[in-house]
């Protein structure tokens, strides 16, 4: 069932949320990051940073706690945190994770934001289609993925439910299922890059631990 998320309470906090396993973080995810919250006025921008993704190979996948400080690094001086909260929360799917965090933050309203090349692979995600009755979607552009995305199957489903992109400021009053595009210039930077130019790119971020940007738990 859609749920009506209308902001009547102006303390609710509004935050954007972002999965990845950030194998390193970089500019790139910087830019997009906030280039998203102004476009969608969001108080918060949150990179979780993912103990594993069931969609990604483990080969090359460097500790958690270097991809959390890597991406607390990038994070520095903007309204975005860096958080391995699927870790606390001990969940592995997104749907599980947006499902306790909606429930453990009732005063905060969420909206998922993803690349169009998650959304080409989104009908793959577990409970995908819950996911999308949970929050509103924000979807940013990837030049080579767009013309594929559109004409995916989990964009056959959203079709219906896609808003204009001069309505985004205006996400917190949607009801769900909701979807929006974003345009951004091409960012070239990306995280398979930086691994094979420099493999061991982990070894920076060898510490006793690091604190985690939104529960400030000690990942190690």
């Amino acid at each position: 069932m859609a749920r009506t998320r209308a902001r009547t309470d102006q303390t609710l906090k509004t935050v954007g949320l972002m999965g990845g396993s950030f194998n390193p973080a970089h500019g790139g995810h910087r830019a997009i990051s906030l280039f998203a919250i102004d476009a969608l006025g969001l108080d918060e921008f949150w990179w979780m940073v993912s103990p594993g993704n069931p969609l990604k190979p483990k080969k090359d996948m460097a500790p958690l706690a270097a991809r959390l400080a890597s991406a607390k690094a990038q994070a520095r001086r903007s309204p975005i945190k860096a958080t391995a909260i699927e870790r606390e929360l001990g969940t592995v799917y997104t749907a599980e994770t947006l499902r306790k965090l909606v429930a453990r933050y009732p005063k905060t309203q969420f909206i998922w934001i993803m690349g169009a090349d998650n959304l080409l692979q989104f009908h793959h995600w577990k409970r995908w289609r819950d996911i999308a009755r949970m929050m509103p979607i924000a979807v940013i552009a990837r030049p080579g993925y767009d013309a594929y995305a559109i004409a995916g199957p989990a964009m056959a489903w959203f079709r219906r439910f896609v808003r204009r992109q001069g309505q985004r400021h205006h996400w917190t009053e949607w009801s769900t299922p909701a979807l929006v595009y974003l345009r951004f210039r091409p960012d070239p930077r990306s995280a398979t890059a930086i691994r094979r130019a420099d493999p061991y790119w982990f070894n920076r971020y060898k510490e006793l631990g690091t604190r985690d940007g939104v529960t400030r738990t000690l990942v190690l």
